[in-house]
């Protein structure tokens, strides 16, 4: 009997609605007191940066179906079986999967409509085993199941809203907290579709050293200078800036995720 997919919310990283819930107060406060920031003007805004958020979707989906390859059972069996596995486990609906021509070891998903896109640098393939990439597949389809592919633009546009340069700079970091749970969700997502908790952390370790740690003693030696990135207070704060945890915080809560009762009741219903 083929067993149903996870619930996102049974795996959902604590913090992400409620900082989701935290940015969006933030901005009816900023509608509520100040001149700049009209409530019939917000709302247009809003509009407008989805609209162009749905035209660069369109127009980058365009470019793919022109210079990268799509992921099918004639042309890729390997990665559309893992594609395939990790869509059961996971759920995301209809989807798209693509492989783009780079040298940059990077996976990302887009889409405000239906099907959903993956897309898989073709150097991520390279530089990964077949466990590592396929936890790298499912925590991008893990985005699309917990539905951040839609709402990073929604609330892309919310943190955007013309306000005085304080309440922007405020709406903005709340935005990139945000991005950087989604990041942590579907990172649990990527471990429950695998259950290889080593191998999603050799994957963190190769993506955080571009590719270069290959044999499992260089893993190693790269894990120790990554996880020391979080003893450093001028990468705490560059993190602070950036869309992404700091690849030392990514599997120190996995591990954490890991040995939790939680993840153990959900591998056992695989």
């Amino acid at each position: 009997m083929r067993a149903r997919p996870f619930h996102p919310d049974s795996y959902r990283y604590p913090g992400e609605q409620l900082i989701l819930g935290g940015t969006i107060l933030l901005v009816l406060v900023v509608i509520a007191v100040t001149a700049t920031a009209t409530v019939c003007g917000s709302v247009l805004f809003v509009g407008v940066m989805v609209a162009l958020a749905y035209l660069s979707t369109r127009a980058h989906h365009e470019d793919l179906l022109a210079h990268a390859r799509p992921v099918t059972p004639e042309r890729t069996p390997n990665l559309y079986a893992v594609v395939q596995a990790g869509a059961a486990r996971l759920g995301p609906g209809p989807i798209k999967v693509y492989v783009a021509d780079s040298n940059v070891l990077n996976a990302y998903t887009f889409g405000l409509d239906s099907p959903k896109v993956v897309v898989i640098h073709s150097a991520l393939l390279e530089a990964l085993d077949a466990e590592e990439v396929a936890f790298v597949v499912c925590h991008e389809l893990g985005h699309v199941s917990l539905g951040h592919t839609w709402l990073n633009s929604l609330v892309g546009g919310l943190a955007g809203i013309p306000g005085p340069m304080a309440a922007f700079a405020i709406l903005r970091l709340a935005f990139l907290s945000w991005n950087r749970a989604c990041e942590l969700s579907a990172d649990r997502a990527g471990l429950l579709a695998t259950a290889n908790p080593e191998k999603a952390i050799s994957a963190l370790v190769k993506l955080a050293t571009g590719g270069r740690a290959q044999s499992q003693a260089a893993i190693q030696r790269a894990l120790v200078q990554v996880e020391a990135q979080d003893d450093d207070p001028l990468n705490q704060i560059g993190e602070a800036l950036a869309t992404h945890p700091l690849i030392a915080k990514r599997i120190a809560e996995l591990r954490r995720y890991a040995a939790s009762r939680d993840y153990q009741r959900l591998v056992e219903q695989r």
